[in-house]
């Protein structure tokens, strides 16, 4: 018997016009990294977040974390502080720039970096002599984290805030759209993200200066000269013409896959009403929109299933999900990191799961999944 087809986590969603801008690009042979895709990209992004942010389209969100270092001044030996419950894309950058991650707990509302947490590790690390010198919050599957909260702690011990909004685009901060808030803000448009450029992201900033150093730096840092000259060390970060003008047809898209992702949450929502022992992950203020990127839950001792036994039964029936993001302080590659908190992001990592979210998501897998679900309580 023929299984029956793949329903995944979160895959790509074409509005429908992106095909247009990718035609204008091969009809005029703007195929480089450069182009006006690029700059169209750009200004949609820069229109979408709002007046006085400017935008630098790249290769990816990684690579807007690792330009965010390097243009704050983070250097070997230097301290990072990290959320700890990420995609490890978070934390890599650090390492590529010889510094030392530290890593800080959740707290439960928002599954973000704890406010109480991340004053302990700073107040521990410069009683130890080590000032870090930089701050990676992250929005965790699209809700937004206590912004006001973490902002007051990197002014009151002026260390910069590098706001990782690769999961949140679309997501809101009382009435504020995520992506402005930090020193330097990343974005994400990896293939299933809440739009996707196939692969990409880009670096937001509020200071032009600073947009214009981000793209002489993607671009191998290239001096001004009619031939190759070179005082800095570059990168081949630029977005490309091609992925950008798929993102300019995304961007038409983008209010409509936020409105989907949403309604898939309502659905599970609905789905475990009355389901003992299972929390689905929502904003816990109305000050807060997510994007909900992807729908989780937490499973406790109570439910009629764990996380994992849902995780196999939906697998048996071609239905992909996946464990919370695992921790990075209890990752091998960052075995022995210093991390300060307590339990929040471990036990969520063993207890939650992410459920199938795309925006393209339809009626008829909807009931598969309900399907499944209902046998099991």
């Amino acid at each position: 018997m023929n299984k029956p087809n793949r329903i995944y986590l979160s895959s790509p969603h074409m509005g429908g016009t992106e095909i247009k801008y990718v035609n204008e690009a091969f009809e005029t042979n703007w195929i480089a990294p450069l182009g006006p895709n690029v700059a169209g990209f750009e200004a949609a992004l820069e229109d979408y977040l709002g007046e006085g942010n400017h935008v630098a389209a790249l290769s990816s969100g990684t690579a807007a974390i690792h330009l965010a270092l390097i243009l704050l001044g983070i250097e070997s030996g230097d301290e990072v502080i990290c959320q700890s419950m990420t995609f490890s894309a978070s934390a890599n950058p650090i390492v590529y720039q010889g510094a030392v991650p530290v890593f800080v707990d959740s707290e439960s509302d928002t599954w973000n970096m704890c406010p109480v947490a991340l004053e302990q590790a700073i107040k521990d690390r410069i009683s130890k002599g080590k000032m870090p010198k930089a701050i990676i919050a992250v929005h965790l599957y699209g809700m937004p984290f206590k912004v006001d909260e973490i902002v007051a702690i990197s002014k009151k011990y002026d260390i910069p805030l590098i706001e990782d909004s690769a999961e949140a685009l679309g997501s809101y901060y009382k009435g504020k759209p995520c992506g402005i808030f930090g020193d330097i803000s990343i974005l994400s448009f990896n293939g299933n993200k809440i739009i996707t450029t196939s692969g990409g992201g880009a670096l937001v900033t509020k200071d032009p200066k600073v947009k214009e150093k981000t793209v002489f730096l993607a671009t191998q840092a290239r001096d001004a000269a009619p031939h190759y000259e070179h005082s800095e060390i570059g990168y081949n970060y630029r977005m490309s013409n091609i992925c950008a003008g798929i993102g300019r047809g995304q961007m038409e898209a983008l209010n409509g896959h936020v409105k989907l992702r949403q309604a898939n949450h309502a659905f599970y929502t609905n789905l475990f009403k009355g389901v003992s022992g299972v929390t689905v992950f929502t904003e816990y203020t109305p000050e807060i929109a997510s994007n909900h990127w992807l729908s989780c839950i937490v499973v406790d001792e109570t439910a009629p299933f764990t996380a994992e036994a849902l995780r196999l039964a939906l697998e048996a029936d071609n239905i992909e999900s996946r464990p919370l993001w695992k921790p990075m302080h209890m990752q091998p590659v960052f075995k022995g990191s210093p991390f300060y908190g307590t339990s929040v992001s471990e036990d969520l990592f063993k207890r939650g799961l992410c459920l199938p979210s795309g925006s393209n998501l339809t009626t008829e897998e909807k009931q598969r999944i309900n399907i499944v679900i209902e046998q099991l309580v």
